[in-house]
């Protein structure tokens, strides 16, 4: 059986991506065949600054730059190849020289020093490709869909339109099984029938269009938050849908902080991550955990079988 190739964006150089990368690497070959976006120079660095030796069949597709890698450190040159190496792996798919792409961790502060507007990876792809990509993040267990990311919470409820959430659920089905997704209301309570909130008005209204368009009962809710997760609940569900950011990420990480991974979905391109930071504080010290790359990229794998 041919295995395919993974295109690995390595993420901030200053973080832990690289080191994961090279002590995961006899693992991750054995499922597929790995593509390094990063160039000789650079990774000579890292092996020297992690004291290892560089595996003989680490393949690369090597992306132009220099600069020197300093652990822990916000820098704008670090940002810039973290790009770069993003852009070349995506485009190595494009080409179909690779059939996926997984990335490491940017640093977001690192990006906007680099003068790059975007907000993370899924930012990028929406503007890359044009398309409306989904953030999902969890692992076997759990899935958890954004509608919102990364905006302040003070705008999340404006947010929240007919359409919008009718188009994202629509999205959401084609990108996943048919299997039923639990989709948490907004407020206290989802609302109360208004009391507290008149958005899960506008949440029911899509629900019953986008079930109506799917032609069955796939998504349920909205759904009481604060009980969404407890276990009753969790038992019957894998895919959840949240309304922002945190009201899906903090269950899921105090259940799965190690093993989630970042899936984005609703693109022409499969795209996994792994669902952590750049970890600054234990840059090349050698002690990264290595399990959410190693989900990320099974994840792949198991979105090019479907």
């Amino acid at each position: 059986m041919i295995k395919k190739k993974i295109a690995i964006s390595v993420g901030d150089l200053n973080g832990v991506g690289i080191e994961i990368a090279l002590k995961s690497h006899k693992e991750v070959s054995k499922l597929c065949h790995p593509i390094y976006c990063i160039n000789k120079e650079l990774l000579h660095q890292a092996t020297q600054l992690l004291e290892v030796k560089l595996p003989t069949d680490f393949a690369l597709s090597e992306v132009d730059g220099n600069f020197e890698i300093q652990a822990g450190l916000v820098d704008a040159q670090s940002g810039r190849y973290a790009y770069e190496s993003f852009i070349h792996a995506v485009k190595l798919c494009e080409t179909n020289e690779a059939d996926a792409v997984v990335t490491m961790p940017i640093h977001k502060e690192a990006w906007m020093r680099a003068g790059l507007e975007f907000k993370g990876h899924t930012d990028l792809l929406r503007h890359y490709f044009n398309k409306d990509a989904i953030m999902m993040l969890g692992c076997q267990e759990m899935y958890v869909a954004l509608f919102t990311e990364h905006i302040p919470l003070k705008e999340v409820a404006s947010k929240i339109q007919y359409k919008k959430l009718k188009t994202f659920f629509l999205d959401l089905s084609a990108s996943l099984p048919q299997e039923k997704i639990a989709t948490l209301g907004l407020n206290p309570h989802a609302g109360d029938n208004g009391v507290l909130g008149d958005e899960e008005l506008r949440i029911t209204k899509a629900i019953k269009s986008a079930n109506k368009a799917v032609g069955f009962e796939q998504f349920i809710g909205p759904l009481v938050p604060d009980v969404a997760f407890s276990p009753q609940v969790r038992k019957n569900y894998k895919y959840f849908v949240a309304m922002y950011h945190d009201q899906g990420l903090t269950p899921l990480k105090a259940l799965y902080f190690d093993e989630s991974v970042n899936i984005s979905l609703n693109l022409p391109i499969i795209r996994t991550s792994v669902d952590h930071g750049t970890a600054f504080d234990i840059a090349y010290k050698g002690v990264a955990n290595t399990l959410s790359y190693l989900n990320a990229i099974k994840s792949a794998l198991s979105f090019l079988k479907n």
